[in-house]
């Protein structure tokens, strides 16, 4: 057998071409000439070792690399991995691994970019260096990069560029500055913004104001109680005042064209069905108007295809149905505020349509639909009475600064040693009490009110009340303070303050604004519940001794500035606390009675002091609590009251005979009017007074619509205007029950306006208060004009309404023809629901269920209407689609 020869083994190891924990000396060593290794693999080795230097950071590695001369040759600084991610990239990617080792890193990368590494090279997803850089890396690396070659502008596939990747929704956390650093770079090269950062400041201001509205929203539910449901979408809440105002509207959408699709067809029978579910179980939220266009809708129908009964039965019914609702829920004021709003665009679509407008107002729908509105608008009043009558003595009148020290004055009336056996009243802190924060009170803290006053005479003591006080001092100091058993069982109340009021009349004011209610609403209702709490402030502090004194009446009056403060911050017109007036009158008289000494000064003061008759002076002057040594008004002077006081009176009684003749002419001409049958012979015969009477309340109501219209008069000052005023006061306490005036606008179409966001004007400092400071009555002379628009119209927005809203009127499952089917709330096992068929052409409801739901509303019918309410319909109507 032949033997073959084999080729001699070679058992010598391969070299390591990826090693894990590569030296400098191991790697001089591979690379050298003499280590037997083939280029091909020293490439291999070198790309290998340059790869996991950038991978972990390892600058030793990377300088031997970068610096060798016999390394340089086998080194390719623009090499890609299989992602096409470049060294600079790979190296960048690191950061935050290991934050031990980024400062090592970041001088990689700078080592990369110095040996002329591209810092423009993008993977396959378009991604930069600078891209990663901008995500991870710090601020100083983004800078260098930035500077250093790397393009600010280029976009990645998706076409986002580095800023785009930290800002695209919203900046990511942790990346403000780098975001802040390239916005910078970006701008210094011409850049103004791109969509991306358009869209992101508008996701951030979005979430802001939405986040906002929720602070407010929950501020206003805790201050009312009002329930979350009544909220609805958050959406409702962040409208901004960049909705287009439709101004200038073409007639067509308020007079639509006649047909039946700008009409909802309704039986007679149907209307106590379609009340119950429209009115009595609507579910009532923030802004919407779906009953008013509905109501409108079914007007429309009874006015233009039907006779003047189907309409008057409409409108009756439907407003004995909601004040019925108003009157069982009074103390709701998400529900009175709900009805406001969309009676008022009732009113607004039934005026404004031009097709029904004239039948209306010959038939007197108009006058029952306002007196509605006003029914709601007094609801609303007594409320707010309500809520600020439990502040209002403890809050307004009775409440000291803890700075004023009003425990300390003494009164002639006192004995020295009761007071210093009462001891110090202790008061609590400003807002302490206040369970509102700073942004339900616009933001604003509210200013400390200056207390200064006039000054006290020191008290000179007899040697009696020397004693006496010497004697309680020692009594006390052996004694030592003592602590009531029941302090230790009770916790401590704060004491209410006037930011209690302002809190309330904050969160009632930002309700009526959010819920849509129309301006000079807004506005009447501010001036008549600032009349009621002017005529309370001004009865309770004449007819109460404790108050008729300066010192009180200086704490009374830094008080009620705070109110003044929040009318401006509200952005309301100063008009509307001018029913202030006799109050400011009454403290200022009761801040200067006692200086009066001189014959002179007293007629300066009475002249101006407008507001206020000789009654009220005098009476005030008659129970004044002078204090220790204050001094007292003249003999002469006294007289010269008592006689005013006497004049007046028998003015009085002038004023009363005069006012009960014509109440008995009045009669008389009723009487001859009523028996005579020729009405011309009734009425010729009128005498001066009545004409005189007849002139001042037309003169009144002329003045009272004109400054409701100057509200909506872009040229006119809004601080010009004026609210109606109350009669003349002719004894000595105002009347709070007196309603002013409520009056609407003479355009229709104002009716649609809903209040814009308030400018709120600083309030500048008064450093003192005086008989001479400003006491919110100022002259338009002296108020800023040209301020911004504090309303704006929503002419299309109250008309849209959608096919679902036909729920309302057809029923629920009569409705679901026409949309989606509505499911019926949970637990709801009505069997008469469940047995309700759309093919039955008669359907009979018990008359004695009381419970009338929105599945059992029935079809059109031949019967006449037979509703409890309203006046009946005339027998045999029936609607045109019974003709078919």
């Amino acid at each position: 057998m032949a033997s073959t020869s084999l080729p001699p083994l070679d058992l010598s190891p391969e070299p390591d071409l990826h090693p894990l924990y590569p030296t400098p000396a191991q790697l001089a060593t591979l690379l050298s000439p003499h280590s037997g290794l083939s280029p091909a693999q020293k490439t291999e080795l070198a790309s290998h070792c340059l790869n996991r230097a950038c991978v972990f950071g390892d600058i030793t590695s990377l300088t031997f690399l970068l610096n060798d001369p016999q390394a340089q040759q086998f080194i390719d600084l623009n090499a890609q991995d299989e992602d096409g991610l470049g060294l600079v990239s790979i190296t960048t990617l690191g950061f935050g691994a290991e934050s031990d080792r980024d400062v090592e890193r970041e001088e990689c990368v700078r080592l990369l970019v110095s040996q002329g590494a591209d810092v423009n090279a993008a993977d396959k997803a378009g991604w930069t260096p600078l891209h990663y850089a901008a995500l991870l890396a710090p601020p100083t690396l983004v800078s260098y990069l930035s500077t250093h070659g790397c393009s600010l502008f280029t976009e990645t596939r998706r076409k986002l560029t580095a800023l785009d990747i930290v800002t695209a929704h919203s900046t990511m956390p942790g990346r403000e500055d780098v975001a802040l650093l390239l916005e910078e770079a970006m701008r210094s090269e011409g850049w103004s913004g791109g969509k991306k950062e358009e869209r992101r400041r508008h996701v951030e201001r979005h979430a802001k104001i939405k986040g906002k509205n929720r602070s407010v929203r929950d501020n206003v539910a805790r201050i009312l109680q009002i329930k979350p449901r009544w909220w609805g979408d958050d959406n409702v809440l962040s409208e901004t005042e960049d909705d287009g105002e439709d101004e200038d509207m073409e007639d067509a959408l308020f007079t639509p064209p006649l047909d039946f699709t700008t009409m909802l067809v309704f039986s007679p029978s149907s209307l106590p069905y379609i009340f119950q579910s429209l009115i009595g179980n609507f579910p009532i939220a923030l802004g919407n108007s779906e009953p008013a266009n509905v109501l409108y809708l079914l007007a429309r129908f009874a006015c233009l295809t039907c006779d003047h009964t189907w309409l008057e039965d409409l409108i009756i019914g439907a407003t004995d149905s909601i004040e019925e609702t108003v009157f069982n829920q009074a103390d709701d004021i998400t529900c009175l505020v709900f009805w406001l709003y969309n009676t008022t665009v009732w009113l607004h679509l039934m005026r404004c349509d031009q097709s029904i407008s004239e039948a209306c107002d010959m038939l007197g729908s108009f006058d029952i639909i306002e007196e509605l509105i006003n029914s709601v608008f007094v609801f609303i009043i007594r409320f707010a009475e309500r809520k600020i009558d439990e502040h209002l003595d403890s809050a307004l009148l009775d409440y000291a600064h803890p700075a004023s020290d009003l425990e300390s004055i003494q009164f002639e009336s006192e004995w020295s040693f009761l007071r210093s056996l009462a001891g110090k009243r202790k008061t609590a802190q400003p807002g302490g009490s206040s369970s509102v924060p700073a942004t339900i009170r616009n933001g604003s803290a509210q200013p400390s009110p200056d207390l200064t006053r006039p000054p006290s005479p020191p008290a000179v003591g007899s040697p009696q009340q020397r004693t006496f006080s010497s004697f309680t001092q020692s009594f006390a100091r052996n004694r030592g303070p003592t602590t009531p058993l029941q302090a230790l069982f009770q916790e401590t109340s704060a004491t209410p303050s006037p930011a209690d009021v302002t809190s309330f009349l904050t969160a009632l004011h930002t309700l009526l604004t959010l819920s849509g209610v129309n301006p000079a609403l807004i506005t009447q209702l501010w001036s008549q519940i600032m009349y009621w709490t002017a005529c309370e402030m001004f009865n309770r502090i004449l007819t109460r001794k404790k108050y008729l004194c300066r010192s009180r009446a200086t704490q009374i009056e830094a008080n009620l500035k705070q109110l003044k403060q929040w009318a401006n911050q509200m952005g309301l017109p100063r008009g509307v606390l001018s029913h202030f007036g006799p109050v400011w009158d009454l403290l200022s008289w009761l801040q200067c009675l006692s200086s009066v000494t001189e014959f002179s000064d007293l007629i300066a003061t009475i002249q101006q002091l407008k507001d206020l008759n000789p009654l009220q002076m005098r009476r005030a002057v008659k129970d004044y609590k002078y204090e220790v040594n204050e001094s007292r008004m003249t003999e002469e002077c006294s007289q010269y009251l008592a006689q005013l006081q006497k004049d007046w009176e028998r003015h009085r009684v002038k004023l009363g005979v005069e006012a009960m003749r014509k109440e008995i002419d009045d009669r008389d001409r009723d009487y001859d009017e009523s028996g005579s049958s020729n009405f011309n012979d009734g009425t010729a015969s009128l005498d001066d007074s009545s004409q005189s009477v007849s002139t001042v309340s037309s003169s009144q109501l002329y003045f009272a619509q004109r400054n409701i219209d100057m509200l909506f008069d872009n040229s006119q000052d809004l601080e010009a205007w004026e609210p109606a005023k109350p009669p003349q006061v002719l004894g000595e306490l105002l009347d709070s029950r007196y309603m002013l005036p409520l009056v609407f606008p003479s355009d229709p179409r104002m009716l649609a306006a809903v209040p814009a966001k308030g400018h709120v004007e600083e309030e500048e400092p008064k450093d003192r208060l005086s008989l001479s400071a400003d006491d919110g009555r100022s002259s338009p002379a002296s108020s800023k004009s040209a301020r911004p628009r504090h309303w704006r119209l929503r002419t299309r927005k109250v008309r849209q309404i959608g096919i679902e809203t036909l729920r309302w009127v057809d029923g629920v499952r009569s409705a679901a023809r026409w949309t989606r089917p509505v499911l019926p709330p949970e637990g709801d096992d009505d069997p008469r629901a469940q047995t309700y068929s759309d093919d039955s052409s008669d359907v009979s409801v018990d008359g004695d269920d009381e419970e009338l739901t929105m599945s059992h509303i029935p079809r059109f019918t031949r019967k006449p209407s037979n509703r409890g309410k309203g006046r009946g319909s005339v027998g045999g109507a029936t609607t045109p689609l019974d003709a078919d």
